[in-house]
């Protein structure tokens, strides 16, 4: 059974800081390609920043600068820091892997960021 776990959400200031933590079992996890999405309230799901098998990362134009993306292949984990926060980041931050080719895609149950003004 694959999970993908999320935690380290929560409320913080405006200029704060948080670490979210997603920890994967049930896949080969070095052979994914994990990647942070996020869904602002009334929004769509949108792409934070991913991670390769080989540590290659890409993230968006919003949060280059402020936040990072980085894997533990040997704990099976995938990590966001995410430093300066603002309000605007708030949202239900979740964990994605996808296999080569795409041919699995798995979703964690989310986490939520809330940062205050």
């Amino acid at each position: 059974q694959v999970q993908l776990v999320e935690s380290g959400g929560g409320l913080v200031q405006a200029g704060g800081s948080l670490r979210l933590s997603c920890a994967a079992s049930g896949i080969i996890f070095s052979i994914y390609t994990m990647a942070w999405y996020r869904q602002p309230p009334g929004k769509q799901r949108e792409l934070v920043a991913s991670i390769t098998t080989s540590g290659s990362t890409n993230s968006a134009d919003f949060v280059k600068g402020r936040f990072t993306i980085s894997r533990d292949n040997a704990k099976n984990t995938v990590y966001l820091q995410m430093n300066s926060l603002k309000p605007e980041d708030t949202a239900v931050y979740y964990c994605n892997a996808e296999s080569p080719y795409n041919y699995w895609n798995y979703w964690g149950q989310g986490t939520q960021v809330t940062v205050s003004s």
